[in-house]
């Protein structure tokens, strides 16, 4: 049979695609400007949307803030000699008569190697009994033992040496080229000259934090510090613990820019433009760079001075408006600092959507076409 198309069968399949296409729907990145204003808090959402300017950035250029408390600024760095518990020392005691208490006879001295410095802080030493150690120098504790053995022979003469530090020591862990536990000897007694006996560094030193732990305190700083403030370069204590590690910070990039993912920061400071770039750059067949936007959980004290408000209570969820295209927009979105766990997100130019709209049409009713030849040709 054959059945030929009437004159309103192409209309009709226009009509047929459109309804489909609306029915159905278009694959996008995300939403549309459109849609993320509609769920502004002006039009009865739960999001305030706020275009960004040089009065948004100043209100948002929060950075994170590391540093070293007075507490461990002003400790000072402890004496090379002084002795602690878990220290271990050598002795060297020469005496002037033929028949000495220690030194054999025909020897002119004799040596006493490895004497541990026990925990409470004390030494045994023959014929001069327990003598305090820890917290005395070496000088300090060859006077002590003279004076011991003085009663018993004549005008010893006593050498006193540190052999090691096993008593004073800190842990270095993380990003270190060579964790492990440390002898605060005379060149580690600060926080750099640590870092290096541990081997340096072994990820970015741009990201690289470092954390000190002393008794129940615990405070960072980045590493860079160390060289830029020299101050920050601390004195360590026995039993520190120091942990280094790269920035855990990280935001998320999605719709029409070059890549969509998780992005962990490089260095201490983003802005919004650095965002985009390392992502790469707005896609030029998508992106409508009037509608680059940045999803943030502010603080209430925050979102206040953005807002020019008092009355708010909490964290306020607020989305940020970049129009690249403006004539300070680039400047804007230089300055604008990118936070952790924020989400950067680009949207599609409104012709896209009529491109797919376009495409779709087409597809549709060329495909109903063939399958009308199909019919007719039977």
């Amino acid at each position: 049979m054959n059945l030929k198309n009437p004159f309103w069968a192409k209309p009709f399949v226009l009509l047929a695609a459109v309804a489909m296409v609306g029915a159905c729907g278009l694959p996008r990145v995300g939403p549309t400007k459109k849609e993320i204003y509609s769920g502004s808090v002006q039009r009865q959402g739960d999001a305030f949307v706020v275009s960004v300017n040089r009065r948004v950035n100043t209100a948002t250029a929060i950075y994170p803030s590391l540093g070293f408390s007075p507490a461990f600024l002003n400790a000072g760095v402890l004496g090379s000699d002084t002795i602690r518990p878990g220290d271990t020392l050598g002795l060297t005691i020469y005496e002037n008569v033929e028949d000495g208490l220690l030194v054999p006879e025909g020897t002119p001295a004799t040596s006493l190697e490895e004497i541990q410095v026990d925990g409470d802080g004390y030494i045994f030493v023959p014929y001069a009994g327990r003598i305090r150690a820890a917290g005395n120098t070496p000088e300090a504790i060859r006077r002590i033992i003279s004076e011991k053995l003085g009663s018993q022979t004549p005008d010893p003469q006593i050498l006193v040496r540190r052999l090691a530090g096993d008593g004073a020591t800190v842990s270095v862990v993380g990003g270190v080229t060579g964790s492990g536990v440390y002898p605060i000897e005379q060149p580690t007694r600060t926080l750099s000259a640590m870092l290096a006996q541990a081997g340096g560094l072994a990820i970015p030193q741009d990201v690289a934090q470092v954390t000190v732990s002393r008794g129940n305190r615990q405070e960072t700083i980045w590493f860079d510090d160390l060289y830029t403030h020299p101050r920050y370069d601390i004195a360590l204590r026995n039993g520190d613990r120091i942990l280094v590690e790269q920035d855990a910070r990280s935001f998320t990039a999605l719709g029409a820019t070059g890549s969509q993912r998780l992005v962990t920061f490089d260095r201490q400071t983003i802005s919004a433009i650095e965002a985009i770039a390392l992502v790469g750059g707005l896609s030029t067949a998508l992106a409508d760079p009037t509608g680059v936007f940045v999803f943030r959980n502010e603080p209430e004290e925050i979102a206040e001075m953005v807002l020019g408000r008092t009355d708010l209570v909490g964290p306020q969820r607020m989305v940020y408006v970049l129009d690249l295209t403006e004539p300070n927009g680039m400047f804007e979105a230089r300055d604008f600092a990118i936070r952790d766990g924020d989400t950067v997100y680009v949207t599609e130019a409104p012709y896209v959507q009529v491109q797919k709209v376009v495409g779709v049409l087409t597809g549709a009713t060329s495909s109903l076409a063939t399958v009308q030849d199909t019919i007719s040709t039977e």
